[in-house]
């Protein structure tokens, strides 16, 4: 795992067409934007995770 150090309005870019933005950081908390093209999925952890389920479950039925 690459661990970087970001300041607000910082940017990290991952390959040619992903983009993290630093938008705020608040307390505990850091809200991030990320511009990547339509094609790539972004979700949450949780999310993804729901999906992955679902996904599997559906599989097995």
């Amino acid at each position: 795992m690459l661990v970087l150090s970001r300041k607000k309005d910082e940017k990290i870019v991952i390959g040619e067409n992903i983009t993290l933005m630093v938008i705020e950081i608040r307390g505990d908390k850091v809200r991030l934007g990320i511009d990547a093209p339509r094609d790539v999925a972004v979700h949450r952890e949780e999310v993804y995770d729901a999906i992955q389920r679902e996904s599997e479950q559906k599989q097995a039925d």
